[in-house]
């Protein structure tokens, strides 16, 4: 019923199902709790991209709440430090993130349950902690000259090492923004004290985001692109 890359993320899921939930809270439950047990694959920082199947209308709704690039954002300004493309670990790479609002979006038009319910699992893996799988372990310790890089990295670090596997790991920080995006919806992501540290940091680091591109950011309902193959569309 519900196909993740982590178990403990479809597990949640399945538990939105099980308590009553729509298909849309068991996704949104699984995208929350893989930003904790499995952090390089989706996360408040990143992007939201959805198809909705409207069962009433027999139509595919899709939702585009991807990050839009910071108003500030300048060529001229890349060119000037001899750069042709954006490099992709430098906070000039850093977009708006969408995937809160994009969260908040399908909870409130699609799901049954409240976001706060349906974060409830994420939240108690990165607070209470989690038991590190093996592929996410390898993860962890394949990325560590860049978790090292930044503070912000450090924190999904113990002691300075990777999580080993088996190892019950917690990420309280990641704990405590996901209890805010439970309590206050996307507003209080988008216009409160995360969207001021996320930009100032990002502007300590040379970046572009500021509070105004958070609190301006929105998604958007868009027709899916689709073709017909042997009759069938």
């Amino acid at each position: 019923m519900v196909a993740t890359s982590q178990p403990l993320a479809a597990m949640a899921g399945l538990r939105m199902l099980m308590n009553g939930g729509n298909a849309v809270d068991a996704a949104l439950a699984a995208a929350a709790t893989l930003n904790v047990v499995e952090p390089g694959s989706t996360g408040i920082g990143g992007d939201l991209f959805a198809l909705i199947w409207n069962a009433k209308d027999k139509d595919i709704w899709g939702l585009n709440a991807s990050g839009r690039a910071p108003n500030a954002s300048s060529i001229q300004e890349l060119r000037s430090q001899g750069l042709t493309s954006i490099p992709l670990n430098s906070a000039y790479a850093v977009t708006t993130p969408g995937a809160v609002d994009g969260w908040n979006i399908l909870a409130n038009t699609c799901g049954t349950m409240p976001l706060s319910e349906v974060l409830s699992p994420a939240i108690a893996y990165a607070e209470q902690g989690y038991p590190v799988s093996p592929v996410i372990a390898k993860g962890f310790a394949s990325s560590l000259p860049k978790l090292m890089r930044y503070p912000s990295g450090n924190e999904l670090l113990v002691d300075g090492m990777p999580p080993q596997m088996g190892q019950i790991n917690k990420i309280p920080e990641l704990g405590k923004s996901l209890r805010i995006i439970a309590e206050g919806g996307s507003e209080a992501f988008y216009k409160g004290p995360l969207a001021q540290k996320i930009s100032r940091y990002v502007q300590e680091k040379g970046g572009w985001l500021t509070t105004e591109d958070f609190a301006s950011h929105t998604s958007s309902w868009d027709k899916p692109i689709k073709t017909d193959y042997r009759g069938i569309s």
